[in-house]
């Protein structure tokens, strides 16, 4: 369980990038594209990669939906950009695990950063769709795969 204090913190950085999402806007020099939804909360989102060499040159998203869900896709927008394909597809699996209790969020803090602040999820398991979504959205397109991702 959270201190107090850190969820208080927590609460603010998802509710900050819920008002002013980061790189929310479409990417015209994106050469990797996908769609996601998730019909149980209706979040609907487009994530826009640019990868160049094997990197994430630039990302962004579009879309609509709850504020965890667009937090996360903020937060996804600003931590991958700069990785590499292989450290995005790292971070989602850590991320992911963290979010569905497979990974000890206060061990985890260190490694994934702000990221960190999505950890209260797994206590709301239909929020974990929520906070996903954009990130299984991300992988879609980094696989380069033409289809729409969905949390059902």
């Amino acid at each position: 369980m959270l201190d107090p204090e850190l969820r208080d913190l927590y609460q603010e950085v998802i509710l900050d990038h819920n008002k002013s999402p980061r790189n929310f806007k479409k990417l015209e020099t994106a050469n990797r594209t996908a769609e996601g939804y998730n019909p149980l909360c209706g979040d609907k989102i487009d994530i826009f990669i640019d990868v160049e060499d094997g990197v994430v040159k630039n990302i962004s998203f579009q879309g609509s939906g709850c504020a965890i869900s667009k937090a996360s896709a903020s937060l996804m927008s600003t931590i991958v950009k700069g990785k590499t394909v292989e450290e995005a597809k790292s971070l989602f699996e850590k991320f992911h695990n963290l979010i569905t209790g497979k990974l000890d969020e206060n061990a985890s803090i260190e490694e994934l950063g702000k990221l960190a602040v999505l950890a209260g999820v797994k206590e709301f398991p239909v929020r974990v769709k929520c906070a996903s979504l954009a990130w299984h959205t991300m992988l879609t397109a980094l696989k380069n795969e033409n289809k729409t991702v969905t949390t059902e």
